[in-house]
């Protein structure tokens, strides 16, 4: 788990650091001059990360959200959130992850093998029980991130959408903008400088709609438990393993901190691989040894105690250790000003206070490579305190950057730390999913996930292939047959982590190092599972067609203000997208999976946004004027990553572009920026074309209602299916009902619809 179980560790093992708050309260605490009766002059303003609250933002967890999906409850809450929001004072920015971030590659891989047993266990619990399956199973689906963001937006909250690195970018734009907090669930933030931590999970709303609650994360208190320096998180988060150095290559020295007498030291090998302690132990020790750093500048002594214990790779291991601590130090520098001190002194609610006099806050540049383009959003003036941090205690300890001095920095002292007294949690939040034994029927990807633990490797990223060089111009070699990418230098910025398999070991333990390293031995193991290999494998495609520079930076302002999908910035820029798992039923033998139901309609998307059509129509006239014989067209090939039924989600798969044969359609720039009733014209057809509904009676009201189109037209590409049919007809007429019917508008109605287990197919 490494940086990611921190989150969990907080909440289990840190009681005292999560309070319950009420959000109006300390929106009204921020009344500045003037009587009671006067408005504040500035609201609250938090930012939140989308990614970690789809659930809540849906409607906290209702239960419809398998069935179909309860949009029109989803609007109802949503509409109601941002009422309760304007009514209190407090201004939502909600940050939606639009980044490919191949870097974390490895981590969607296995997750997207968790979520497609957690699909599974959902369709075996609706064909037998015929009832919505447990909440702890929620799991989204594809699109509802899409309609979350554009039902915001209708409804007047502000979003914005991450294009490289979506951590990073949530954390600047968050110190740039002057938001008072972050209001989110992940370790990165956690670890993090963010003044005020709210939790996503535990984010609700009352049925009246006038309370809006949470839970804080009282950072200082966590770090008090730890008895650790937060100066020190970058380190402590470099050794607790993360997406560029995973703890599987940091097993060794994990065990290491345990040594020989510690009660789980039988558990370090077990049918002859390695596994790793559990999380909460892992924590307690690295705290520990980070504490009892003598010199935190020094990286290079740091890191030749961490990895003492490797077998392989450890000059790549000291890399990635430098770059994990560059990337947590760079989003935990101080910020250079501070939002309103609503902490100024505690109550039952949590922390009301008094804001200070109003100061324009100043601008703060993260340092971070991966980041190219900022989210552009209007600075809007936050009052500040000058001098005075969020946190109740000065640091002593100057903050950790990779050029420090030699010096030994003093530790913190924690004894001027307020007692803040413990506190109700008010959190509310689901369990994990328990994946089921790799010898359960359900468990689909042990075939994916080899036993070898082996460790991240430095081999090729986004930066390896044309796809992702083709706008700087940078050329690489093709082999039609497909052929691996090749490994990038050491220490190359670019190189991104890759870490490889992972398998799953008793009490959740995760494998560890490839090469079998073990503590107090020299010999690796001699288990076929301990040879290295990786959990997601590259391949090298051709570079992609150059893109108009108006169209880039159409799209680029699009995807950042949260206008359009992010698929379509990532085909364009990167040549590849990553496809979510859907819920399905794989036992299923008749219906394809929705990855390749789909995929035609893709294939043409690509071929329109690249102007396949007009671009080889140009070549071909050029040749014919020439006398010459039309010249082979080289392939746009498209990289989709997907899991599904057949196929895991460790390598990608090589799509083709395809151009419509009826019409000659123009270059995308022409349908996008063209003005003419003529272009709008093209652009519906286009769309059509692309799902196979190019005929006249589609855009006549009298036989399809105008906002019915897009329904009618996926119904329509379902049943011209070329193979096993999709759609019998009671469940055709069913859609066309629910989308007709004025009874089903009503969300209180859809709640007492009862599902029949009879007539129930595989088709959600």
């Amino acid at each position: 788990m490494g940086v990611q179980g921190f989150q969990d560790y907080i909440e289990k093992h840190c009681p005292s650091a999560v309070v319950p708050v009420e959000l109006q309260k300390l929106a009204r605490g921020s009344l500045v001059g003037g009587g009671r009766q006067r408005p504040p002059h500035t609201p609250l303003r938090l930012l939140v990360d989308a990614d970690n609250c789809l659930h809540r933002l849906y409607g906290g967890f209702y239960t419809d959200w398998v069935s179909g999906g309860q949009w029109n409850h989803m609007l109802g809450y949503l509409a109601a959130l941002a009422k309760a929001c304007f009514g209190g004072n407090i201004e939502l920015f909600v940050f939606f992850n639009g980044a490919l971030e191949k870097a974390r590659l490895h981590e969607w891989v296995k997750r997207q093998g968790n979520e497609r047993q957690t699909a599974q266990q959902i369709v075996s619990h609706v064909q037998n029980k015929g009832t919505p399956p447990p909440k702890v199973w929620f799991l989204p689906p594809v699109c509802m991130a899409h309609c979350i963001r554009l039902a915001l937006i209708r409804f007047h909250v502000k979003v914005a959408q991450s294009i490289e690195d979506h951590h990073q970018e949530v954390i600047g734009f968050c110190r740039e903008n002057g938001f008072h907090g972050l209001v989110a669930y992940d370790s990165d933030y956690a670890l993090c400088n963010i003044p005020y931590y709210f939790s996503a999970h535990a984010l609700k709303l009352s049925r009246n709609g006038k309370s809006l609650t949470t839970s804080q994360y009282l950072m200082h208190e966590v770090a008090k438990q730890l008895d650790l320096n937060p100066n020190r998180f970058p380190i402590f988060a470099a050794l607790l393993g993360n997406h560029i150095l995973p703890d599987e290559d940091l097993a060794s020295f994990h065990w290491s901190l345990l040594g020989p007498e510690h009660p789980l030291a039988s558990l370090k090998v077990r049918a002859h691989q390695l596994v790793l302690p559990p999380c909460d132990v892992v924590i307690k020790a690295v705290a520990d040894y980070v504490r009892n750093i003598q010199d935190t500048s020094d990286l290079d002594a740091i890191a030749k105690d961490v990895f003492q214990h490797s077998q392989s790779r450890t000059d790549d291991k000291v890399i990635r250790f430098k770059r994990a601590i560059g990337y947590y130090s760079a989003t935990s520098k101080p910020m250079a000003f501070h939002p309103p001190h609503y902490l100024a002194r505690p109550n039952p609610f949590g922390m009301p206070g008094i804001v200070p006099p109003y100061v324009p806050p100043q601008m703060l540049n993260i340092p971070q490579t991966s980041l190219q383009a900022k989210p552009v959003a209007p600075q809007v003036p936050s009052p500040g305190a000058p001098g005075q941090g969020p946190h109740p205690y000065n640091l002593a300890e100057p903050a950790l950057t990779l050029e420090t001095s030699g010096k030994n920095l003093t530790e913190q002292n924690y004894s001027n730390i307020p007692h803040e007294g413990k506190h109700t949690p008010l959190y509310e939040r689901s369990s994990p999913i328990n994946p089921a034994p790799s010898g359960s029927p359900n468990h689909v990807d042990s075939a994916y996930f080899p036993g070898s633990s082996t460790s991240s490797s430095s081999d090729n990223d986004e930066g390896s292939g044309g796809a992702a060089n083709h706008i700087s111009g940078n050329k690489i070699g093709w082999e039609k047959t497909g052929s691996h990418s090749e490994p990038q230098a050491r220490g190359d910025p670019g190189d991104q982590t890759k870490a490889e398999g992972s398998s799953t070991a008793s009490s959740g333990s995760q494998l560890a190092e490839g090469k079998g390293n073990q503590i107090g031995t020299v010999q690796p193991i001699p288990c076929l599972l301990s040879m290295p290999t990786r959990n997601h494998m590259d391949i090298t495609t051709p570079p992609l067609p150059p893109v108009a520079p108006e169209v880039l930076r159409v799209a680029e302002h699009r995807h950042k203000k949260g206008l359009m999908y992010p698929y379509i910035f990532h085909v364009l820029t990167k040549g590849e997208i990553k496809i979510a798992v859907s819920i399905e039923d794989e036992a299923s033998k008749d219906l394809p999976p929705a990855a390749l139901l789909y995929r035609p309609v893709r294939q043409y998307v690509y071929g329109v946004l690249f102007s396949l059509a007009e671009s080889r129509k140009k070549t071909e006239r050029l040749a014919f004027r020439k006398n010459r014989l039309p010249p082979e067209f080289s392939p746009v090939i498209i990289k989709e990553w997907a899991a599904y039924k057949g196929k895991s989600p460790q390598t990608p798969e090589l799509v083709e572009a395809l151009a419509f044969r009826e019409w000659t359609c123009p270059n995308l720039k022409r349908l996008w920026l063209g003005k003419a009733v003529e272009d709008k014209n093209r652009r519906m057809r286009a769309f059509l074309a692309c799902m196979r509904s190019d005929t006249p009676a589609m855009l006549n009201p009298a036989s399809v209602p105008t906002h019915l189109t897009v329904l009618c037209c996926v119904l329509r590409y379902m049943v011209q299916w070329p193979g096993a049919r999709i759609l019998r007809r009671q469940e055709l007429d069913a859609f066309l009902a629910q989308a007709l019917s004025p009874k089903l508008y009503e969300p209180d109605q859809l709640q007492e619809l009862k599902i029949i287990t009879s007539v129930l197919t595989s088709q959600f």
